[in-house]
């Protein structure tokens, strides 16, 4: 494919992928207040456990509507992840043979479940964060917050965890793709938990030390899971082609 084909590809599958997030979003409406509830919960925290005043307050008159909207959002990012997953790997590997794109069902099987899995895992850690970072306030002052700023927080904690998450499934997507070995996965290991840990430092502000590990560590070993299915899938190619290589050998022998 051309630098064209490839952008029109892209534009394709991004459109398809917006779509489905929209088409979720919709009915996600009524399940706002459950939500935002969830949310909103840590700050409640921080005004029993800091006796503190603490508030979530609306300073614009648009605001409390962009807040559910926002809501909606992020509900309907979650819930089409397996339309949008996807895409993406009908993007990263179209070359593949019709015999094996079967892998996208093992694709999009470990995908989600990882996709959701880092979702629920920065969602229990949230509340950690909310109440570190409130407790750096002065004295007896009030913590009043934007809901609209809040909740932007939020999603981006949310949302980048459970993205940093799927780094393993790419990896073995573009291994499958032969675009990587599983040899190579290997040998950058120490590259990727640098990486993990500052994404990790990144996404988890201050100095929460024990939420930042608490995320590490899972995103280290889907790391290495990675490796490990690389390196079979590596074995499995290299023996297939030598059965080629050797029935073809045969042929031009006779």
């Amino acid at each position: 494919m051309t630098l064209g084909q490839h952008l029109v590809e892209l534009r394709k599958r991004i459109s398809i992928s917006a779509l489905a997030i929209v088409l979720f979003s919709i009915p996600a409406w009524w399940a706002v207040d459950w939500v935002w509830a969830a949310l909103s919960a840590p700050v409640l925290a921080v005004a029993e456990e800091q006796d503190r005043d603490a508030t979530l307050a609306y300073t614009t008159i648009g605001e409390a509507f962009d807040t559910r909207l926002l809501i909606m959002f992020l509900i309907g990012i979650v819930a089409s992840s397996p339309i949008w997953l996807y895409q993406l790997w009908a993007f990263i590997v179209p070359a593949l043979h019709k015999r094996e794109k079967r892998f996208a069902i093992g694709f999009i099987a470990a995908a989600v479940p990882l996709f959701v899995g880092g979702c629920l895992a920065a969602w229990f850690v949230f509340p950690n964060i909310v109440i570190l970072l409130t407790s750096f306030a002065f004295g007896e002052s009030a913590t009043l917050l934007s809901a609209r700023i809040y909740l932007d927080f939020a999603i981006k904690f949310i949302l980048a965890i459970g993205v940093g998450f799927l780094f393993p499934v790419v990896l073995v997507a573009l291994n499958l793709a032969r675009v990587i070995t599983g040899a190579g996965i290997l040998k950058a290991w120490r590259w990727a938990i640098l990486g993990v840990t500052a994404f990790t430092a990144i996404a988890t502000p201050a100095a929460d030390v024990l939420s930042m590990v608490m995320l590490a560590i899972p995103m280290i070993g889907l790391y290495f899971a990675a490796a490990a299915i690389a390196v079979l899938n590596d074995k499995r190619v290299a023996k297939r082609e030598a059965a080629m290589n050797a029935e073809y050998g045969i042929r031009v022998d006779d």
